[in-house]
């Protein structure tokens, strides 16, 4: 099943895809590739043909790392159903860690929340699990995610403050080359363009 050869830099990023998240994702993604990894999301290829659930399987299977934001499990007003795939991936890359041998076995995985302590009303499985929390603000979550691969043996990493910085100069250039250019907003390649020309 394995199609992807480059499981060391490979980031599966399980979160929501929808307008509210934007302002999480597009930092999240921008601080990926700028550390040197590549993430790994869902909506990299659309095939109405293939199943969704084999595609996640796929990107799990190719990732080494795993970044699970479960941040909007939770039903937001009254009517609406709990978002369950966010805990449901999760669960299936933990279990591809603790079943599968060899490389699998050193998966590493991010778990963010939007509060501390408030996923363990929904998940109490996870109550003695690292967990770390954004608050929705999208400098915290740069860092949250930088200092995880600090530490999990990333070196020379720049500071989040740098990463911030740079991921808004980032943003403004992005709108302008949209505008001229009519780039999609959720295009990783002008992101990685964009880090080639201006991070030395």
């Amino acid at each position: 099943m394995t199609k992807n050869n480059d499981f060391e830099k490979n980031v599966f990023i399980n979160c929501p895809f929808d307008d509210e998240y934007l302002s999480l994702l597009r930092p999240i993604l921008f601080t990926i590739i700028y550390l040197g990894f590549q993430p790994r999301i869902a909506l990299e290829r659309l095939d109405s043909g293939e199943p969704r659930f084999i595609k996640i399987c796929e990107l799990i299977e190719e990732s080494k790392y795993g970044i699970h934001d479960l941040s909007r499990i939770k039903a937001r007003k009254k009517g609406e159903y709990f978002r369950l795939n966010m805990s449901f991936e999760l669960g299936l890359d933990i279990g591809c860690r603790i079943f599968r041998n060899e490389k699998w076995a050193q998966k590493r995985h991010l778990i963010l929340e939007e509060e501390k302590y408030r996923y363990q009303a929904a998940i109490s499985d996870l109550s003695n699990s690292d967990i770390k929390y954004h608050k929705n603000d999208p400098m915290r979550a740069i860092r949250q995610i930088r200092n995880w691969f600090v530490e999990n043996g990333l070196r020379n990493a720049p500071s989040a403050t740098t990463i911030w910085y740079r991921f808004t100069d980032f943003i403004t250039d992005f709108h302008k080359e949209r505008e001229s250019e009519g780039f999609e907003e959720e295009d990783l390649g002008f992101i990685k363009k964009w880090i080639g020309k201006n991070v030395s």
